[in-house]
């Protein structure tokens, strides 16, 4: 039993003395106090290899561009801790972050060369933010990384450099083949190898008109293929399809595509180069080029005849109305004249039917000769389609036309004219509540407007005005076609209406250059005195005449019984008197 004691005493003292280095130099730093750094899980590394150090940040302010790094000259507070990587270049420069939004998270990833003599564990790593590459730095805490011894069966070139953003294009794929006069169609893989994702990616094939460069036709304005991202390890496809020139030779041509990528949303845009190539099966080298008398369309000693200016008058075109197109056509090669040119132009089509036609004349235009470095003005009378949208719309000019070496050669050119939409509005009928006010009142006035064009009114606005009402506006705002705005307003009686009751409507809008447009409407509405008024300046003037006045008709009746009496009186008293005398 004593024996068993002391070999398990022995084999634990044993343990600890393995233990020891690894405790004292490899520490898991406590990160739940962090207030800016964080992680969601700690990233793992291995003896002499690159890692990636990923965490993420959440600050409580913005940073317009902001940088990462990893504080290797701050030494711990405990002596026994030792710092984990080899101060390179991969360690000790910055990482470009960009912005930063308060309170929002975002991804930091930084890589760096781990010592090969460090013990295995954890492993507490301060790293820092900075508003710049070169200033000092801000705030600053600790993170967590997990370090692994290597397999000594690991190979070397595991730990060389891996590239932040590296694109391998057909890894795996056979060489596209194609054989004039076929269409050539393929898809090339792209694949991101760096240890970061690639944003903003974008592959620009390289092209030349020089067809022993490049094989293919340009029929298209870009060949460029856009990514919003790529990520470490992903893989996107370019597609293209192209028409073989008919003058190339069997062989292999190298096609260089270069990539612009970003790699962080807010970074600075790098710039790559890769190429591949394609295989072309068409005519051996020491054949002839062309028959003596076969017309090559890419032969460059065949006049270029191109459009070196047009107008129309009027000078805004719309849509229904008729207008004069002018167009010089000029030789724009340097020797080489053009005979029986024929110019046909051909108008675009909107649901099969095209938007200009002749108002006057044909299509075609016949010109006898064009020497170099000339000029000759074709003139069309044309009639734009009505209801058409407002936009831009193409004539293509169709050229035939003979050079000194080739006959019937063809090519063509397009010109755009903008067509304008006349703006269109009606007003529906007006409902005026009441349509009589007193000076002081208000009357509610409602209607709609109606956009009966194509285009939107921007801004629009309705302001009324008379000489017995206040002014008023109300603001409406946008109108898109086929909709309607709505109009409530108060109007306010100011004084006596003195005419037939007109208020006058002005309906004022912007077209899409700010232009401010302006029609006008009027509708009745009469303003008159208030009756209240007049009666309560009226009845005390006649309540007082009452008061006041003197009622003497009693006194006429009175004074008229007083004289019959007297009269009376007299009367009797004359004939008492005649008949005592007789």
């Amino acid at each position: 039993m004593r024996n068993i004691r002391g070999i398990l005493g022995v084999w634990l003292v044993f343990v600890m003395i393995m233990l020891l280095p690894m405790l004292s130099f490899a520490k898991l730093k406590n990160i739940e106090s962090n207030s800016v750094f964080h992680q969601d899980k700690i990233p793992v590394g291995k003896t002499g290899k690159i890692m990636n150090v990923t965490f993420y940040v959440e600050t409580g302010s913005d940073y317009g561009d902001a940088w990462a790094g990893i504080a290797y000259d701050d030494g711990d507070d405990e002596e026994d801790v030792i710092f984990p990587f080899e101060l390179t270049s991969e360690t000790t420069d910055r990482k470009h972050v960009g912005k930063i939004t308060k309170g929002k998270k975002k991804n930091i990833t930084i890589s760096a060369r781990v010592r090969r003599d460090v013990p295995e564990g954890y492993y507490g790593i301060p790293v820092y933010l900075a508003d710049d590459k070169e200033s000092g730095r801000g705030v600053q805490e600790y993170i967590n990384v997990y370090i692994q011894k290597s397999a000594t069966t690991d190979s070397s070139s595991e730990s060389e450099a891996v590239k932040d953003v590296d694109f391998t294009i057909g890894e795996g794929q056979s060489t596209p083949r194609g054989k004039y006069p076929d269409v050539l169609n393929f898809s090339l893989n792209m694949a991101n190898t760096g240890k970061l994702t690639a944003f903003d990616v974008t592959a620009h094939m390289v092209m030349d008109k020089d067809s022993t460069v490049f094989p293919f036709e340009i029929n298209d304005a870009n060949y460029d293929r856009h990514f919003d991202k790529v990520e470490s390890g992903g893989m996107v496809n370019l597609d293209y399809s192209f028409a073989i020139q008919k003058n190339t030779y069997t062989g292999y041509y190298p096609i260089k595509l270069e990539i612009t990528y970003r790699e962080s949303t807010e970074g600075e845009l790098k710039k790559a180069e890769e190429q591949f190539f394609v295989h072309i099966d068409n005519k051996d080298k020491d054949e002839t080029t062309t028959s003596a008398k076969e017309f090559n369309p890419n032969d460059r000693t065949k006049a270029r005849i191109v459009v070196d200016s047009y107008r129309t008058e009027p000078k805004d075109v719309f849509a229904g109305e008729t207008f004069d197109l002018f167009i010089t056509m000029k030789n724009a090669s340097a020797s080489v004249p053009a005979s029986n040119i024929l110019f046909t132009l051909e108008s675009e089509k909107v649901s099969d039917s095209a938007v200009f036609s002749m108002e006057e004349g044909s299509s075609s235009h016949a010109v006898n000769s064009l020497p170099a470095n000339q000029t000759t003005e074709l003139k069309l009378k044309m009639t734009a389609r009505a209801g058409v949208d407002q936009r831009s719309y193409s004539i293509t000019i169709n050229e035939q036309y003979d050079s000194p070496e080739f006959k019937n050669a063809t090519d063509k050119v397009t010109v755009d004219i903008p067509v304008k939409q006349m703006a269109r509005m009606n007003v529906g009928s007006f409902d005026i509540n009441p349509d009589t006010i007193n000076v002081g009142d208000d009357s509610n006035v409602t209607f709609q407007i109606n956009n009966t064009g194509k285009v939107i009114l921007y801004n629009l606005m309705a302001k009324f005005s008379a000489d017995s009402i206040k002014e008023n506006e109300a603001y409406v705002g946008n109108i898109k076609p086929g909709e309607s705005g709505n109009v409530d307003v108060n109007l306010t009686g100011k004084e006596v209406t003195a005419d037939d009751g007109k208020i006058n409507l002005t309906i004022s809008y912007e077209d899409e250059n700010g232009n401010i447009k302006e029609e006008t409407r009027d509708f009745i509405l009469n303003v008159t005195q208030s009756t209240e008024e007049e009666t309560d300046i009226a009845d005390p003037d006649i309540s007082d005449n009452k008061d006041k006045h003197f009622n003497i008709v009693p006194f006429i009746i009175a004074g008229a019984a007083v004289a019959a009496v007297v009269i009376l009186i007299i009367v009797v008293k004359r004939l008492k008197h005649k008949k005592e005398q007789v």
